[in-house]
């Protein structure tokens, strides 16, 4: 009964795995293209699949606890020893996880874009306010001075 409930579960959650990774692609490209709206919408549908993923991996765990096994892989695979459905048990799990784990890569790589992206702000930051190194010149043609403020016209 409880193996057949865990399977339901994991079962359960490829749907908003997949909504999430897809989510994750198109962030990507908005990412890219900087489309601020979009990465608004994505931002709030992705909060809400995280949050149900969360959830369904809570319930599995707490149902694995219940039984006295641990909320871990070892746990699982003592229930699916014996389960009649413990082969489809261990091969949906392991479908489920390399889904989640394709989740966290596209998630890593637009991290790095952002932190990329945030880089590059404070950068023209420092150009516009004048805190750039002797490479910068003013209006005359001159080596600005590093201290100096300068005013917007003049950057």
């Amino acid at each position: 009964m409880h193996d057949t409930t865990l399977l339901q579960l994991i079962n359960d959650d490829f749907g908003p795995a997949q909504t999430l990774l897809s989510l994750l692609q198109d962030e990507t490209v908005a990412l890219q293209g900087r489309d601020m709206l979009v990465l608004e919408k994505i931002l709030a549908h992705k909060q809400s699949l995280i949050i149900l993923l969360d959830q369904h991996g809570r319930k599995r765990s707490e149902l694995l606890v219940s039984l006295g096994l641990t909320a871990n892989h070892s746990g699982l695979e003592q229930l699916a020893s014996h389960s009649d459905v413990g082969p489809q048990l261990l091969a949906q799990s392991a479908a489920l996880n390399q889904l989640l784990a394709e989740c966290q890569a596209a998630n890593a790589v637009n991290g790095q874009a952002i932190q990329t992206q945030q880089l590059i702000t404070a950068n023209q930051q420092r150009i516009l306010h004048g805190g750039e190194a002797h490479t910068l010149y003013d209006a005359r043609g001159t080596t600005a001075l590093v201290n100096k403020p300068r005013a917007f016209s003049q950057a």
